[in-house]
């Protein structure tokens, strides 16, 4: 699965934020239930649109951001 097929960014949605599969849902809601202590199975549960995929593609989405920010040179 390439993430890039599920989390798209739409400049007149959730202001710009990258959502998952053009819903109101943003990757940073997602990880920040993650963060809260919410199991997958929690998070299907309260958001019957997503499913496990979609929260492995938030997943690879922020691991792929941090990877390209600790790889970039740092500011001079």
């Amino acid at each position: 699965m390439d993430y890039r097929d599920i989390i798209t960014i739409e400049p007149g949605k959730r202001g710009g934020k990258p959502v998952i599969r053009g819903l109101r849902i943003t990757v940073y809601d997602v990880l920040e239930y993650l963060a809260a202590g919410m199991s997958e199975e929690e998070i299907l549960r309260d958001f019957p649109d997503l499913t496990s995929e979609d929260i492995r593609a938030c997943l690879q989405f922020a691991a792929d951001r941090e990877r390209k920010l600790s790889s970039s040179p740092p500011a001079a």
